[in-house]
């Protein structure tokens, strides 16, 4: 099987408008698209094998980042038009402080990826996360990340106030606990597992899923990009979506693999077990009540109220609904 053929069928239906297409904010003809490094996605393959270049007939620069708000900061500068996978939480605070965002998809849902590790040294657990007073905490503050340890920090009755909390990025704060600089350290992706070597989680995913701490990433963009661009939006996110069902349904799996875990800067074996405990939802379960068309914007809310609440932005939204846009999404389905 040919999977890039196969991932350009799924566009194919819509013929590239030559006119919309060519005209970008800013009069570019081209795109450019952030992403993380060692978090592996199926969007890669197509990344990596141009089908986004062609589906879109244009050039797809792809630029690689380390955190949430660096993405709405490089899309503020207009350095950057759409951001895959883009955590819950940094969307909310750039959106609260006045950014205008859109998100347009679920991108990955990942309770098992994103965590905080306690320094094996401490002997600290979830029985004992009371002893975490007082000690020095590394975390990627505004990113989903933070959300997670402000949720956690509540759950066991820490006082943020008595921890020395570090903003560092998931790389830096996993070299930190190896190096004991620091007593915990909280991110995602190959960092987390880095982190791991070096302690342990205080709760499991599917803890945390209980206690309502959800975990899950978007494609967001400007606005003002998305309404000068609703084509060039709609087409980017249909070769994600082949690219996820080819994955999903397993057929893509054995092409897929090595491509992505070269592209996403690790092996085969760490890239499947990343890739295990993600979850790609599929365009109509995005569109339904229990993602973007329902819940999505009230979970938003809490998650800008817990941030408000810990002192980490000074207001939110009353409502976050605004912040969706599922009209090129819905449009992607159909092509």
């Amino acid at each position: 099987m040919n999977l890039k053929k196969t991932l350009m069928s799924a566009v194919a239906g819509v013929a590239i408008m030559t006119g919309t297409t060519q005209v970008m904010a800013a009069g570019h003809s081209e795109l450019t698209v952030a992403y993380f490094l060692e978090w592996p996605m199926p969007f890669q393959f197509a990344k990596v094998n141009g089908t986004y270049d062609e589906a879109l007939g244009m050039t797809v620069n792809w630029v690689s980042f380390d955190s949430g708000t660096a993405m709405s900061a490089a899309m503020a500068s207009g350095d950057v038009q759409i951001a895959v996978s883009q955590g819950v939480p940094p969307f909310v605070v750039a959106v609260s402080a006045g950014q205008d965002l859109q998100i347009l998809d679920v991108a990955v849902s990942y309770a098992e990826n994103d965590n905080c590790v306690v320094s094996s040294g401490l002997e600290i657990d979830k029985d004992s996360a009371a002893e975490l007073a007082g000690k020095k905490v590394a975390v990627p503050l505004g990113t989903a990340a933070h959300y997670g340890f402000l949720r956690q920090m509540d759950h066991f009755g820490v006082d943020l106030a008595s921890l020395d909390v570090v903003d560092m990025a998931p790389a830096d704060g996993a070299a930190a606990i190896a190096q004991g600089q620091v007593d915990m350290a909280c991110g995602w992706g190959g960092a987390l597992r880095r982190m791991k070597e070096h302690g342990n989680v205080l709760l499991t995913g599917a803890e945390k899923e209980a206690l309502g701490i959800l975990v899950f990433d978007v494609t967001s963009a400007p606005a003002s990009f998305v309404a000068e661009n609703p084509d060039v939006v709609a087409k980017f996110l249909a070769v994600t979506a082949a690219a996820n069902a080819a994955w999903n349904d397993g057929s893509g799996v054995a092409e897929m693999l090595p491509v992505i875990a070269q592209d996403a800067g690790m092996d085969e074996a760490a890239t499947a077990e990343t890739m295990a405990t993600f979850v790609f939802p599929s365009v109509a379960d995005q569109l339904s009540p229990t993602w973007l068309g329902g819940a999505a914007p009230a979970f938003m809310k809490g998650v800008a109220d817990v941030f408000v609440d810990s002192g980490s932005i000074p207001s939110a939204l009353g409502s976050y609904a605004g912040t969706i846009n599922i009209g090129p999404l819905a449009a992607a389905e159909a092509m």
